[in-house]
């Protein structure tokens, strides 16, 4: 088994190899990494691909989720490739946002870069692959995921070779899942490995200005207008943390070939975010960049918008800690914590309208989490682990009986979760509970429907 422990594959022993070895050390020749081994895997594959007689050589494209998308950015760089879509994994994690080192945050540091995370960037990271893909790339990701590195990842554009063609969609509250533009995946293979006639429109032009009044507004120039079908359009204010976003939904209006919808933003100092997403009459979806502007310094800036209109309070968002709001697989709306050594919890089940009636009722919620995760479930001085499956194509759903919380203390079980004052959720040791997306949180009595899907 000495040989599968090159580069440290096994995340119960240390971790992965990346820029550093397990006692802390820089890496000093890019072999020492995992990725380096994992890309010369996907290299095989598609030597082993091209020899098979079913296979025409000259038509091969690909496709990579989360890790795997980590790994397109490499291997379109081999000419035998047409073609890739990574979704996710577009790179920017080594040193940019492990060292939480955000586009828009304010003041603005980079920190000295170990000689590891150097060579690392220099070799190893996805985006240093970038200037060299020859492939067609469409690169599809969520607005709020923890691997896309929002933003950051979109500059990788500027990069590309001239002539390569790309393009990119963001799904807005995205988390690791993109089904909502998972369409565009087939169109595009078709069209660059199959040689097909698709029509793909041309990059968009956006920008944020301020209108008469001083309120900033998102402004969308299509490309291909005529097979334009709809446009929507986001934005969030202030949050540096790309994940950590609340996106809210904006109501554009078309004036002659630009379409504007107002940003209303509580702080003039503050960053402001925007983008829309074009949907044409097959169903493509394009983004536009992603545009960040402080109001005060484009203008005479005016404040108008109010914290209420930022928060619900019917349980939802506004009832938790630590969390932003995500759009899981399916649509449905739910949070995600965004502080894996606080959790989440929420006071709410001390009031009479949120607290449980019934002695037999019993905790249910949807998870959607694409990593197996073990969390701490906590009411009071009673406590239970609860295992977070995974599954990338559906939300999951898990009731908990009152029982299952033990006391340590005295080893009683919780009687009931009738007067239950909060319920908490950290993570296990090990487990990290933002990438998990929760939603749908309620009490059922045993042999109740849960809640429904939207």
């Amino acid at each position: 088994m000495d040989r599968f422990s090159y580069a440290n594959h096994d995340r119960a022993s240390g971790g992965v190899v990346h820029d550093r070895t397990l006692d802390g050390k820089s890496i000093t020749d890019p072999r020492q990494s995992a990725d380096y081994v994992w890309l010369a895997i996907a290299r095989r594959a598609l030597s082993y691909l091209e020899q098979q007689t079913e296979v025409d050589k000259t038509r091969l494209g690909a496709i990579g989720y989360s890790y795997g998308g980590t790994l397109m950015w490499a291997l379109g760089t081999d000419p035998r490739l047409k073609a890739i879509v990574p979704h996710f994994g577009i790179g920017w994690i080594e040193y940019w946002r492990n060292n939480a080192v955000w586009m828009y945050k304010v003041p603005y540091v980079e920190p000295p870069k170990t000689p590891g995370e150097e060579l690392f960037l220099a070799t190893m990271a996805p985006e240093a692959y970038v200037p060299y893909v020859t492939a067609a790339t469409l690169y599809l990701n969520g607005s709020n995921d923890h691997h896309g590195c929002g933003e950051r990842g979109l500059e990788s554009f500027k990069r590309f070779a001239r002539g390569v063609p790309w393009s990119f969609a963001v799904q807005a509250r995205g988390h690791h899942n993109t089904d909502k533009l998972d369409q565009d995946t087939k169109m595009w293979l078709e069209k660059y490995v199959l040689g097909k006639d698709i029509f793909w429109p041309a990059h968009p032009k956006s920008e944020i200005k301020l209108d008469a009044d001083g309120v900033p507004e998102l402004r969308v120039t299509p490309a291909s207008p005529e097979r334009l079908q709809k446009v929507e359009m986001y934005y969030a204010q202030k949050e540096p943390v790309c994940m950590n976003r609340i996106w809210r939904d904006l109501t554009p209006v078309k004036q002659g070939s630009t379409w504007i919808a107002k940003m209303p933003v509580l702080n003039v100092n503050d960053y402001v975010f925007g983008y829309a997403n074009l949907i044409y009459d097959t169903t493509v979806v394009r983004s536009t960049d992603f545009n960040a502007a402080i109001p005060a310094k484009l203008g005479n800036a005016k404040a108008t918008d109010t914290v209420t209109a930022l928060y619900t309070g019917d349980g939802g968002l506004g009832a938790w800690s630590n969390v932003v709001e995500t759009e899981g697989i399916g649509g449905i709306k739910g949070f995600r914590c965004t502080d894996n050594k606080l959790g989440t919890g929420t006071e709410l089940t001390s009031k009479a309208e949120w607290r449980a009636t019934s002695p037999e009722a019993q905790l249910a919620f949807k998870f959607y989490c694409t990593q197996p995760q073990t969390l701490i479930l906590t009411a009071g001085d009673f406590a239970t682990e609860i295992e977070i499956t995974a599954a990338e194509d559906r939300w999951q759903e898990m009731t908990v009986p009152a029982n299952k919380l033990l006391n340590p203390a005295n080893q009683r079980h919780l009687a009931s979760w009738k007067g239950v004052a909060g319920i908490h959720l950290k993570p296990k040791a090990g487990a990290d509970i933002t990438k998990v997306l929760f939603a749908k949180f309620n009490w059922l009595l045993p042999g109740q429907a849960p809640a429904p899907k939207n």
